[in-house]
């Protein structure tokens, strides 16, 4: 099928290109021309494993194209995935959809025969519906259908989360569509994945109601961790203990810093706001987002406790600066608040990241970015694992450390306490 995807970003660029090597003609299509120019020569903007082997591989075959000119994208594309940017409004409520409702603007001047526009960035509720309005103004109904797929890959695990999803949602009361998708998705469906037919509607909602879900394991769970700090409880027994329940389940049972990215803190707001807008109180998902806020506060203030309150001209290392492992996403990651707080106290900052350095911190007075581990920790009062790399699971503290009396703080609990009094390293976890 020739696919066009609007918006080279996480979405467009991993589903385009994993589309193409299934055997489709895609343009993925940016307003970015210095984007462009790099895809072109396999320079990749986002940092996710094996999609720049994918990328020039099919690129290479000439089955994924990349380009800047919407009109002529557009015209030869039977299929048109909108994958455009859906951030949090800037008085933090609700998601800025304009990006979306721009670009059905524009492509409806590009439609003289019938095309199937799917929305693939995540979109409120009645989203589908006024995209159907804007391009019903200049295009007869019979030419266009709009139908939602959202997405549910995880940065990090993108690929494999594509080849073998959980489900395939598609939102649409039109069978014609439906028919073109099922036979877009076969390769995947063969292999057992799930095809869902719903509503327009519902399946915008699936896509937040997920989102919502899982940000409330993940802030549950670390609500647990606080108890289990005060009451001399391991975390770990009772995410085992819980997650064995296969009503529960034991993923986003992990206690750590709070949650960041590109989805669940855009996506638990946007839910929320939609439940205001139509006069329904959410109040498990605002008492998740108040939570969360607060989650990095708390953990702050860990650090001052393990430091006894002595931070100024403290040496700290940051090991892992990213929201989570295996992607560069900066996004809403508890160190974009833990950084400057303990540099305002007057610490000293190290950090390592395998993505490499961030240009949040580039401006900061006393925040240094090591290009290597050792380097990072040689000289640390305490070191924070922040980010649960593997780079980081087998490190030789007493070998690599010089200041005899480092402490460690692990964030995400990779290390065995136990393990860590034997060698005599003062160790704090989370939840215990």
């Amino acid at each position: 099928m020739k696919i066009c995807m609007i918006g080279t970003g996480y979405v467009g660029l991993v589903s385009g290109t994993c589309f193409s090597d299934l055997g489709n003609d895609v343009i993925c299509v940016d307003s970015d021309l210095k984007k462009i120019a790099d895809l072109k020569k396999g320079i990749i903007p986002i940092y996710e494993p094996g999609l720049e082997e994918l990328v020039i591989k099919n690129y290479n075959n000439k089955r994924l194209k990349f380009s800047s000119n919407l009109k002529d994208s557009v015209s030869k594309s039977d299929i048109v995935f909108i994958c455009v940017g859906t951030p949090t409004k800037k008085n933090g409520k609700g998601a800025d959809l304009s990006q979306i409702f721009n670009v059905a603007k524009k492509i409806r001047n590009f439609i003289s025969r019938f095309k199937i526009i799917i929305t693939k960035s995540t979109v409120t509720v009645t989203t589908g519906d006024e995209i159907e309005k804007i391009i019903s103004k200049k295009v007869p109904k019979k030419f266009f259908s709009v139908v939602s797929n959202p997405e549910f890959l995880r940065e990090g695990e993108a690929i494999r989360d594509f080849y073998k999803p959980d489900r395939i949602i598609i939102g649409t009361n039109d069978k014609k569509s439906n028919n073109l998708l099922k036979n877009l998705y076969s390769p995947l469906t063969s292999r057992g994945a799930k095809y869902i037919n719903t509503s327009r509607r519902a399946a915008e909602l699936i896509k937040y109601a997920s989102n919502a879900f899982l940000a409330t394991k993940i802030t549950f769970i670390n609500e647990m961790a606080n108890l289990c700090e005060k009451i001399y409880v391991n975390i770990e027994d009772i995410s085992i203990g819980i997650g064995l329940d296969k009503r529960i389940g034991g993923r986003f049972l992990r206690a750590g810093p709070a949650y960041g990215g590109s989805c669940f803190p855009k996506d638990t707001k946007a839910i929320a706001s939609t439940g205001d807008k139509f006069q329904t109180n959410l109040s498990v998902i605002k008492s998740v987002i108040k939570s969360n806020e607060n989650r990095s506060s708390l953990l702050l203030k860990r650090v001052f406790n393990i430091l006894k309150g002595k931070v100024k001209n403290k040496k700290i290392c940051f090991l892992g600066v990213t929201f989570k492992a295996n992607t560069d996403d900066m996004r809403d990651s508890s160190s974009l608040f833990m950084i400057p707080s303990l540099i305002k106290k007057g610490a000293k900052i190290n950090y390592f990241d395998p993505t490499g350095e961030k240009q949040d911190f580039k401006k900061l007075k006393n925040v240094n970015f090591s290009n290597n581990i050792s380097a990072a920790i040689k000289d640390s009062d305490l070191i924070i694992i922040h980010t649960e790399w593997n780079d980081f699971k087998s490190i030789n503290f007493k070998k690599e450390v010089k200041n005899k009396n480092f402490i460690i703080f692990d964030m995400r609990n990779i290390y065995s306490s136990i393990k860590m009094k034997n060698k005599k390293i003062k160790y704090f976890s989370i939840g215990s």
